[in-house]
Order: C-alpha cells, then sequence, then structure tokens
C-alpha cells in the first residue's frame, strides 16, 4: 500500500495550473473536475498560491516536524558546545557525555552534528582508496615512495617538487612544475622510470589529490596509500624531502627552469656520491651495482 503522500515529478505544474484556473474564473468544483482532484485540494492549492505566487507549487517535505523521542534543545547545545570547545570527533563528544552520567546513543551525537554542519565529510569528488598491505622490501623498486613538496613563490603562485625514493637503494629523483594534478605526477613518474635502472613494482604516497584514484589506474603500477595523519609511513621519503631542501632547494632562486637544473646536478651527487647512513655508509648506485642474486 502506498502512502498519500506523492513524489510525483509533474504534480507541482498540476497545482499551478489549478491556481491559475480559479483566478481566471473557474469554479474551484469546476477546476476538481477537470483536473481529477478533490475539490477540498483544489482549495489548499489556491490558498498556497496567493502566498507564494502562481508558478509551480513544490511538494512540501513528509518529514514530520517532531518526534516523541527526539534530543532535548539543552542536550542538542551539549552536545555542540563539546564538539566546538575541543573539536574532537562525535565518538569522544558520546564519550564525553557518557561520564557526565548523559544516556545518548552515539547515531544521535553523530546525527545532531551532522544536522548542524560540524561534521567532516568525505569529499564526493574523491573515489575510495582500496587497502593494500606493504609489500616487503627485498630488491629495488620493491617499494617505492612519493611525494610533493610545496615552495612558495609568493603569496599565490607556487612551485611544486615532486619527489621519489627506492627504499632498498634509497635511489631518489625529483623534478619541479607549476601545477601538482595527475596529469604532471603521471608525467614525473614516466620520467622516474626512465631515469631508474629497476622497475617500479609498487609504489606508496599520501592521500594528495594528484596521488587520486586515477593516478592509480592510468599508472599500472600497484599503489598504496599511507594512513591520514601519519607521515611516517612516508619516513624514508620525509628524511629525503628535507635533505633536499637544505642542500638545494634553498640555496636556488624560485623558478621552476633554475630548480630543474639544480636538481639534475645535485640528484647525480646524491645517488653517485654521498653516504648514506641508511645503507651503510654506501650510495645508491653502489647498492643498486650489485647483482640480483646477492640482494
Amino acid at each position: 500500500m502506498y502512502m498519500a503522500y506523492t513524489t510525483n515529478p509533474r504534480l507541482p505544474r498540476v497545482r499551478q495550473e489549478a491556481a491559475d484556473l480559479v483566478r481566471r474564473g473557474w469554479s474551484t468544483r469546476e477546476v476538481a473536475r477537470h483536473l481529477g482532484y478533490s475539490q477540498a485540494a483544489v482549495v489548499q492549492w489556491c490558498k498556497k498560491a496567493a502566498i507564494v505566487g502562481y508558478h509551480p507549487i513544490p511538494t512540501q517535505s513528509s518529514r514530520p516536524r517532531h518526534h516523541p523521542r527526539q534530543l532535548s534543545d539543552a542536550l542538542v547545545r551539549r552536545i555542540v558546545a563539546i564538539r566546538c570547545s575541543h573539536n574532537r570527533s562525535a565518538e569522544v563528544v558520546h564519550e564525553e557525555l557518557k561520564r557526565s552520567g548523559i544516556a545518548v546513543s552515539i547515531s544521535s551525537v553523530k546525527r545532531t552534528l551532522d544536522r548542524c554542519n560540524l561534521l567532516k565529510k568525505r569529499s564526493p569528488w574523491k573515489r575510495y582508496h582500496a587497502p593494500m598491505p606493504r609489500p616487503e622490501v627485498a630488491r629495488p623498486g620493491d617499494l617505492v615512495q612519493v611525494d610533493t613538496i610545496h615552495l612558495m613563490v609568493d603569496r599565490i603562485r607556487r612551485i611544486y617538487v615532486f619527489t621519489l625514493i627506492d627504499v632498498f637503494s634509497r635511489w631518489a629523483y625529483a623534478r619541479a612544475y607549476t601545477r601538482a594534478n595527475t596529469h604532471t605526477a603521471l608525467d614525473f613518474l614516466k620520467r622516474a622510470q626512465r631515469k631508474a635502472s629497476f622497475t617500479f613494482f609498487h609504489l606508496q604516497s599520501d592521500h594528495g589529490s594528484e596521488f587520486s584514484t586515477t593516478f592509480t589506474e592510468r599508472s599500472r603500477i600497484a599503489h598504496r596509500h599511507s594512513r591520514v595523519r601519519m607521515p611516517n609511513d612516508n619516513a624514508h621519503l620525509e628524511r629525503f624531502n628535507r635533505t633536499l631542501q637544505e642542500e638545494c632547494l634553498d640555496r636556488v632562486p624560485r623558478n621552476v627552469i633554475t630548480i630543474n637544473r639544480a636538481l639534475h646536478r645535485y640528484l647525480s651527487y646524491y645517488n653517485g656520491e654521498r653516504l648514506h647512513f641508511g645503507i651503510f655508509l654506501k650510495t645508491p648506485m653502489e647498492i643498486l651495482a650489485k647483482p640480483i642474486t646477492s640482494y
């Protein structure tokens, strides 16, 4: 069985036509017979048209105005106050209410915060990233970390330096761009793969928009994301980014062409001459020169 409430998308214009016919001189009874509705409905439509005007009259929501078990205004204010004072999650707000002796469900807390626009919702433009276990690093390319450094040129303009490091050998690559999106990320990855003497088997990045699901699909390489707000997952690359800024980027002007020239010189030194404590005071090129059977 269906309720009297309707979801017919054409009914707003039917109401407009009924009210307009009454305004032209038809009686409400004649309009009801003509359109096939009750006279009482036509009378209500005419009253509504006198208020909102003679245009399509929308169907009002069937949502009830009150609920016998709805939260009191005082409790709603308490939930909002706890959220605004600490900016914590709904679970934390629920636990604080519980410790204060207030019995309320977690779903009611989330619903209240949602109605007050205090929940951080997932962007509708971001697609779901399927979780992937961290691979065992036993050879070059087993785990390659990717990230982006943001350099401020002025208050508006930025330069984006894409960085990449192989966890096994510590071989690194970097390149500067004027934009950070999926297109530039894919271009950077292709350049890095051509420059590397080994194949990339697994990539790992943060949840930046340039490393979205589209990047995963078009790169055709296994791609996993680090945990949210856990930069330690990309610890090797984060340390490389700091070294790169201290030894190279901070010493050159903020210009893409100049930065890329400086990066070309510095990466030759970093991969071929600079000794690394993480690989027992060897260079990345020395690690890559070993035969695969010795890994």
